[in-house]
């Protein structure tokens, strides 16, 4: 089985989302959102979903920059190319510096795309060795304690094995010791998305140091790993890295540096699913437990971060959740269900396993582009 790519088809679509997310970096309350189909001769077509947000906050990606290297670079470089297989398209695409959420997206959906073709579960596909995965809630910054703890009484009322809550200077110890004051044994975590400094906050640090916490994710900036080495040092919770991790050679510098001891790995933020399996592997390797973290995805983001996440190493809670936890109405059938128990089966049909809604998407469309592959 060959693939014989045609052409790469990108919408725009526009999601409100449920309630306001909001991180240290800012506050989201509906999500732009590039979907791109990419579809063979044969008339069969993958989906994938590019993760960049709305502002260069997150990273240097906009929903607006991966459209344009998408349609300029990114589809033509696979029509040079030819790829043949979904493995092959990371590779074609490496001289394309950065941008790898506008990589993710077409990678993504020509995988899709070929676990179709092969009649697997694209899970299967990928090499995943579990059919039903672990999962945890992210929780945004909320606009009082009281409000918080309400929130993670419902989450943890849903079944959710893991509790995340984001964090910022001003917002970080009192709202950790309110939740260990009233769930004193529930797994915990916190994610600061790069928003305090080895210098000027070691003190609050250290302070989060003493409630028990699975992790503290991402606290210092993106590319220090000298820095986060330091801060490792200093406490006995374990470091988590998000944004610092886009590569395997990032994974591999972080591990031998000593700046985490656990990686949050993203779909989009590494490039694809191609280096996802790598960094994977190569924590699976060294002993570092990893998980899949959230970019506030739609339906079609989201069941591939489903199939990621039944990968060996895959051993935390991700922060995979119900689709009704974000949107009113997903863009696939059926929506992302959690059961009671906190966990997600990985779905037994073809490609993604969900179908696309077709016409909620076309009814969502604000742009759209057709590139073609083949003359």
């Amino acid at each position: 089985m060959r693939l014989q790519l045609e052409r790469i088809e990108l919408r725009e679509i526009e999601l409100p989302l449920k309630s306001p997310f909001e991180t240290s970096f800012g506050r989201t309350t509906r999500r732009r959102i590039l979907i791109v189909r990419a579809v063979d001769k044969t008339g069969d077509c993958g989906y994938g979903e590019c993760v960049a947000p709305e502002g260069p906050f997150y990273n240097h990606e906009t929903v607006d920059t991966a459209w344009l290297i998408t349609a300029k670079y990114v589809a033509p470089i696979l029509a040079r190319a030819r790829v043949e297989t979904a493995s092959e398209v990371n590779a074609a695409l490496a001289p394309i510096r950065g941008n790898r959420m506008a990589k993710a997206g077409v990678e993504a959906a020509v995988w899709d795309l070929e676990a179709k073709l092969a009649g697997r579960p694209l899970w299967q596909h990928l090499g995943g060795i579990r059919d039903e995965i672990a999962c945890g809630v992210s929780i945004g910054l909320q606009e009082t304690v009281e409000a918080l703890i309400d929130k993670v009484t419902n989450e943890l009322e849903s079944g959710y094995q893991r509790i995340k809550i984001k964090i910022k200077p001003g917002k970080d110890v009192q709202l950790v010791e309110a939740i260990r004051s009233r769930f004193p044994s529930i797994t915990l975590s916190v994610d600061a998305n790069s928003a305090y400094s080895l210098n000027g906050d070691l003190s609050v640090v250290r302070q989060l140091d003493q409630y028990n916490l699975l992790m503290i994710e991402q606290p210092l900036a993106p590319g220090d790993l000298v820095d986060h080495a330091k801060l490792q040092r200093e406490i006995k919770t374990p470091i988590c890295l998000d944004e610092s991790i886009v590569s395997l050679a990032d994974a591999r510098h972080a591990f031998e540096l000593g700046s985490c001891r656990i990686i949050n790995i993203k779909l989009g933020r590494v490039g694809g699913h191609t280096e996802v399996r790598l960094i994977q592997a190569y924590a699976v390797e060294h002993g570092i437990p990893v998980w899949c973290g959230g970019m506030l995805e739609a339906g079609i983001g989201r069941a591939h971060n489903i199939a990621l996440s039944t990968l060996p190493g895959f051993t935390l809670p991700g922060d995979v959740s119900a689709s009704a936890r974000y949107w009113e109405e997903d863009i696939i059938e059926p929506p992302v269900t959690v059961s009671r128990k906190g966990t997600i089966k990985a779905p037994t049909g073809h490609g993604i396993g969900y179908e696309v809604n077709e016409a909620r998407i076309e009814a969502l469309t604000v742009r759209r582009e057709t590139v073609h592959l083949t003359s």
